[in-house]
């Protein structure tokens, strides 16, 4: 099942794409979490309309909580990254990295990506984004895909000189539109294993990233797990599990994102997430 929110004439509306068009959940909620949170598969109206004629926001379009990221979480991304931490390729980190993108950051399919004038490195990362369907804290590996609903993409944009600016990865993470979502969620049924998806970033056509979620440090199940020690994760919490290699910092020369650039972030069996690069308002 693909589960989406659109913009209605009075607010956000959850629905679900079917092979007839996009049928609104029933009874009517802009509320994707409280549908996760129900399980199953929730009731339509029944009046299909054609995917063309809706405008999608961001499968959930009003975070109660941030989306947690995992950082370098792809061996061959963390081995193009080595030399940046003074490491040998192989180095890889023994537990999950985690951070928080920032909500402000929020953004979804066909949103604007506006390239902030503080920084010259607007970056692209494609990250699988696991959606929890089911409550849970200390959650055992062997149970994590239990608390699994489905998966959705994210475009983890990034501003690198800020990253390294500031030391860390928050702020230069949390800037206004660097969360694109979408651009709908799949549930884990329709998706199969999430730990053996191609991903693939273009960027003005041009293929970029082009791997498999096989590639990942540590699985979903992993993740899952490791996050819920003592931290209760909630139906509707986003968790972006790392990008792959070939991020633009890293080509020569740079190839990070510009205005009027256009760039894809596809995972199988789920779609294709699309942004355009803007420049800020009155330049």
């Amino acid at each position: 099942m693909k589960l989406l929110t659109y913009e209605a004439g009075n607010g956000p509306r959850v629905a679900v794409l079917t092979e007839a068009g996009v049928e609104d959940v029933a009874p009517e909620t802009g509320d994707a979490e409280a549908v996760i949170a129900a399980g199953g598969t929730p009731k339509t109206n029944g009046n299909p309309m054609p995917l063309g004629t809706v405008k999608l926001l961001a499968p959930i379009a009003e975070l109660k909580r941030p989306v947690v990221a995992v950082g370098l979480n792809y061996k061959r991304h963390a081995d193009e990254s080595a030399h940046r931490r003074n490491e040998q390729p192989g180095t890889y980190p023994e537990i999950p990295v985690f951070f928080c993108k920032w909500p402000g950051s929020h953004n979804g399919p066909e949103g604007e990506i506006v390239h902030h004038s503080i920084t010259n490195y607007v970056d692209y990362e494609c990250e699988l984004v696991i959606v929890i369907g089911r409550e849970g804290v200390d959650i055992p590996k062997d149970k994590a895909l239990d608390h699994v609903y489905g998966y959705t993409i994210m475009n983890e944009v990034s501003a690198r000189d800020i990253q390294r600016r500031h030391g860390q990865w928050f702020k230069g993470k949390a800037l206004d539109t660097f969360g694109p979502l979408g651009p709908w969620i799949v549930t884990k049924d329709e998706t199969g294993d999430g730990n053996n998806l191609g991903i693939e970033t273009r960027l003005n056509g041009e293929v970029r990233q082009n791997s498999n979620t096989n590639d990942m440090i540590f699985d979903v199940e992993t993740v899952v797990s490791v996050l819920s020690e003592g931290f209760t994760l909630y139906p509707g919490d986003l968790i972006a599990t790392g990008t792959a290699e070939g991020v633009g910092l890293f080509m020569e020369p740079s190839g990070v994102m510009k205005v009027g650039d256009v760039v894809e972030c596809e995972i199988e069996k789920i779609g294709i997430l699309r942004n355009k690069i803007v420049a800020p308002e009155g330049e």
